[in-house]
């Protein structure tokens, strides 16, 4: 037991310091809301006014010149941001699953998500991901341009079934469905060494690229099982999860043994490393290529959580993408669950 804990006052002391930071947060919130609230409302009435009144654009350069001569010095009420109140409405009126997720996050993500998401499905993702995971506008704006909903979308894992339903979620956004390695100084045609070496002298981009909670262990990680030693490429450990993260890397496409020689390493690093308080090690096996179908087959009788991804050495995203994505009805199923796990309780 430390001393803070001995210490009655320290814990109180503690206590109310946690009591203040959340009551101060509270009221960021409620002070955002309120702000999202009245942006709606005067969206709504440019909306109602124009169609009651036949006004056309001429009364939102009127209105804006208005407030700012009532209110100087109050940000919020130029000309562009009339517009994108108007925008707003319009967009979401009709949208009741939308609706209140506007007012749980700030006016500059709420307009990151409206002119970069066309989508209605694609716009609730990012803006459960930016509430859950507290988000800054660089880093949704990153996320978008990445294409993180598609890829989420597209992610090849077993860990439906093969994770505790507590933290499979989170376990899916770890894993991306490919991963860019435009940073390598790397030929095109490469082996898996060559890889694995580019990618340790560019360590701090590698991790980033993962996804930022991820932490580097070692590479080339020594096993020893029975009177034999097995190496793995790179072992590394998610924060988050509180999970060991095998990395295995592929040179070339896809193939089943993978699979099996991946379920073979998380088993020993579940028995002779991994500690009682953490969750069970999960694979990720980084291929240049892969068959959708082959590794869905792999992956079916899998007992090991084992996410399957691809990688480029280009900053272009498969062209691909749009015509793989499952229909809006399947996607809306897929991300059911998931949004459900976002939410905060």
């Amino acid at each position: 037991m430390s001393k803070i804990e001995k210490d009655p006052y320290k814990v109180f002391l503690l206590q109310i310091k946690e009591k203040i930071h959340q009551a101060q947060y509270d009221a960021m919130k409620q002070v955002n809301k309120t702000l999202l609230t009245l942006y709606w409302e005067i969206g709504k009435s440019i909306v109602e006014k124009q169609q009651e009144n036949g006004w056309g654009k001429a009364i939102v350069e009127t209105l804006s010149k208005d407030l700012q001569n009532e209110f100087p010095g109050v940000y919020g009420y130029s000309i562009q941001n009339l517009w994108y109140m108007r925008q707003m409405y319009l967009e979401y009126k009709s949208n009741t699953k939308l609706q209140p997720l506007v007012g749980e996050i700030s006016w500059s993500h709420n307009l990151v998500v409206m002119s970069k998401c066309k989508d209605d499905l694609q716009r609730e993702f990012y803006m459960q991901m930016t509430i859950k995971y507290g988000w800054s506008k660089n880093i949704l704006i990153n996320q978008i341009e990445g294409q993180a909903y598609e890829k989420f979308l597209l992610n090849q894992t077993n860990f439906d079934k093969a994770l505790p339903e507590k933290y499979k979620h989170q376990a899916k956004l770890a894993v991306k469905d490919e991963y860019n390695f435009d940073f390598l100084e790397i030929a095109e045609e490469h082996n898996e060494k060559e890889l694995e070496f580019s990618l340790m002298k560019n360590i701090r981009k590698f991790l980033s690229e993962m996804g930022g909670d991820f932490a580097f262990i070692s590479n080339q990680h020594r096993l020893h099982i029975g009177d034999e030693d097995f190496y793995i490429d790179l072992l590394l450990y998610h924060r988050k999860l509180k999970s060991l993260v095998v990395i295995e890397l592929k040179t070339g496409k896809f193939k089943p043994e993978y699979a099996g020689k991946m379920n073979f390493y998380l088993a020993a690093l579940d028995d002779t490393i991994k500690n009682e308080d953490e969750n069970p090690s999960i694979g990720i096996i980084i291929c240049k290529s892969k068959s959708k179908t082959v590794v869905e087959y792999a992956l079916k009788n899998t007992s090991s959580p084992i996410g399957i991804a691809s990688y480029t050495l280009t900053e272009k995203l498969p062209k691909e993408y749009k015509d793989l994505l499952p229909s809006p009805k399947e996607i809306e199923e897929k991300l059911s669950g998931f949004i459900d796990d976002l939410k905060i309780r």
